[in-house]
């Protein structure tokens, strides 16, 4: 039996990346997806067409989540299409990497707005909107433990995050689990963009595995998270880096 047999998933920032590889595995295992991006509707429907040539279901709802309103209707979307959601997994995120004199004003907004307002945004929704004994997965990073330079901004969003993520977890009730995933160095435009490979490969030689990690290691991590299986586990960051720290 599929271990997500008619769960509702809305997954944010699936269109392409970590996202775009978890969406098509949790709808490998029965979920019904609901893929989401705020500007990338070719990627996006490439996701969805993955989905449903493999036998899945899935759609598509453009909502920027650090849009209060656009996230309303992103939950809303998702109940009329579906009846119910079953869980969320806020992955949808931004990076820019700087060292912390060199980060504007824009660029502290454009990243606190994304990574840390966004999940306030969709964890307010989910607070009346997710199903009882439904499952919330936040994405955070292994950065918040490496204290790598030029990442001050990010890490201290993905530190928001986490402590979001315990307190929402006791907060919340209704049988709701709330956990947060934090990878280490993984393969995705996002990451790569703007390394060179020294850089690449020096981290990929500090975990135990001596190569970078692979949006599916992510994906898997989080198809446990998202089933039944891991409901006794809430209000945890759970590190999936190789050992990186």
């Amino acid at each position: 039996m599929k271990k997500l047999n008619n769960k509702v998933i809305i997954v944010t920032g699936s269109s392409k990346g970590i996202g775009k590889e978890v969406a098509i595995l949790l709808a490998k295992n029965g979920a019904k997806v609901i893929i989401n991006h705020s500007n990338s509707e070719k990627e996006a429907n490439n996701t969805a067409t993955t989905i449903k040539d493999n036998g899945g279901e899935a759609i598509v709802i453009k909502a920027d989540v650090s849009d209060k309103k656009a996230v309303t209707e992103l939950f809303d979307k998702s109940l009329e299409a579906f009846g119910k959601i079953d869980v969320l997994i806020n992955n949808a995120g931004t990076m820019i990497s700087k060292k912390l004199k060199d980060n504007s004003q824009e660029d502290f907004n454009t990243q606190f707005n994304v990574n840390v307002k966004g999940i306030f945004n969709t964890l307010q929704e989910a607070d009346s909107k997710l199903a009882d004994n439904g499952i919330i997965i936040n994405f955070s990073s292994s950065t918040t433990k490496l204290m790598l330079p030029t990442y001050a901004l990010y890490s201290a969003t993905k530190a928001a995050v986490e402590q979001m993520t315990r307190v929402f977890a006791k907060e919340i009730g209704r049988g709701i689990s709330v956990n947060a995933i934090a990878p280490g160095a993984t393969e995705t435009e996002l990451f790569l963009t703007g390394k060179s490979k020294e850089q690449i490969d020096k981290l990929s030689s500090m975990n135990a595995f001596n190569r970078l990690a692979k949006p599916i290691d992510i994906a898997r991590v989080v198809l446990f998270l998202a089933s039944d299986d891991s409901k006794w586990i809430s209000g945890q960051v759970i590190g999936a880096n190789g050992a990186l720290v």
